[in-house]
């Protein structure tokens, strides 16, 4: 039989617990799945690479949610996002990566409209540029993607698509014959 003292310790155990469980849920969808959601910018979210202020710039912004990180990484564009994926040195195990959806966003100053980045449709090599130049835009319907690339040129590319040589982060200065 146990005592009352050690009767209230499980139970303030087995109710932090379960506070426990209920604050590792924020964050997550309320479908049950898991699923973690998009965060939204403000004007102070910063770059992981180089501390540019996202607000700052025009162009689709990503985020990458890793494993056992209680905030996603931003960046102000999709090249610098896929060039991270796709690096050979990128061990980090990604939960979810979310990029805005360009046929719903404002292109000048992009908020919200954020979509599974794995699920997305993008355009390469489009005239658009963004915050670092030229940029891989996402789109959450062919349609759309379709319409932009008519519009500003490009190719259609599915996520798997996205080849590390089409994300170099030079900035163009390795083709630069002036310099």
């Amino acid at each position: 039989m146990c005592t009352h003292h050690r009767c209230f310790n499980r139970r303030h155990f087995l109710l932090a617990g379960a506070a426990t469980g209920l604050l590792a849920a924020c964050g997550q969808s309320s479908t049950g799945t898991g699923a973690l959601v998009p965060v939204e910018i403000d004007r102070s979210t910063s770059c992981a690479l180089d501390g540019m202020l996202l607000a700052d710039y025009p162009g689709p912004k990503a985020q990458i949610h890793y494993e056992g990180a209680a905030e996603p990484d931003f960046f102000c564009d999709t090249v610098e996002m896929f060039s991270i994926y796709l690096s050979p040195e990128q061990i980090r195990k990604v939960r979810a990566i979310y990029v805005q959806d360009m046929g719903k966003a404002s292109w000048d100053e992009p908020v919200g409209h954020w979509i599974e980045a794995r699920g997305a449709w993008y355009v390469h090599g489009s005239n658009r540029r963004g915050a670092m130049g030229p940029t891989i835009a996402p789109f959450s319907s062919q349609e759309d993607a379709q319409k932009f690339a008519g519009e500003f040129g490009g190719q259609i590319v599915r996520f798997a698509d996205v080849q590390p040589d089409m994300v170099v982060l030079d900035g163009g200065a390795l083709h630069d014959q002036r310099m």
